[in-house]
């Protein structure tokens, strides 16, 4: 097994924020609970229950994530765009000999689907894991590098004893980045060439 770049998914990849901000608005209209979509798209990361868990009581939680997952697929999918130099960066992998592989708190299945309408290919994809319950898909996978917009994708990398590359796409800043124990950290996408270059070689 060839040895792989690893990806989170929200704000790493791909611009979600469009997209789950339809697809809380939707939720609110379900069920009359009002989600505040434009709050909750600033601090994506963890996982969908703990967003949930602000504006549903503990007892409602499973039936929302259950309804929230039913109405994603017609609601997020569509307004996602890719992150600036998301393609590009993904090209630059496996031109690299590198695989791709993307380990996100997004269900698999709901990730799957952004990544086949945005055509980014990969050649792993584990989903539903958050911060150190990422790391054993990591490892699993022969990641050797671990690219995420979050302090918690830094934990991830950490755990699993590989470099964490941070980029300052999502909610945390490369101070966050830098302190939760990021290697590397660029302001987005565009640098990773240039990056993979500087790191493997002799690798």
């Amino acid at each position: 097994m060839s040895p792989a770049v690893g990806f989170d998914l929200d704000m790493t990849l791909i611009d979600s924020r469009p997209g789950i901000r339809a697809a809380y608005r939707a939720l609110t209209a379900r069920t009359g609970v009002h989600v505040d979509a434009d709050l909750a798209v600033t601090r994506l990361g963890p996982p969908l229950r703990t967003e949930l868990r602000e504006w549903f009581p503990e007892t409602d939680v499973e039936e929302a994530v259950t309804t929230y997952r039913a109405l994603y697929p017609d609601h997020a999918i569509a307004p996602t765009v890719p992150m600036p130099g998301a393609i590009a960066a993904l090209a630059a992998v496996r031109e690299r000999g590198f695989r791709v592989v993307v380990v996100t708190s997004k269900l698999g299945r709901l990730a799957a689907l952004h990544l086949a309408h945005l055509g980014m290919k990969y050649d792993e994809l584990a989903g539903d894991l958050f911060a150190e319950g990422k790391a054993a898909a990591l490892t699993e996978h022969g990641v050797r590098w671990y690219v995420g917009d979050h302090v918690a994708d830094m934990v991830a990398a950490n755990t699993a004893g590989v470099p964490g590359i941070g980029v300052a796409t999502g909610p945390c800043t490369p101070e966050d980045l830098a302190g939760a124990g990021a290697a590397y950290v660029l302001p987005d996408l565009t640098g990773l060439s240039v990056l993979l270059d500087e790191i493997t070689v002799g690798s």
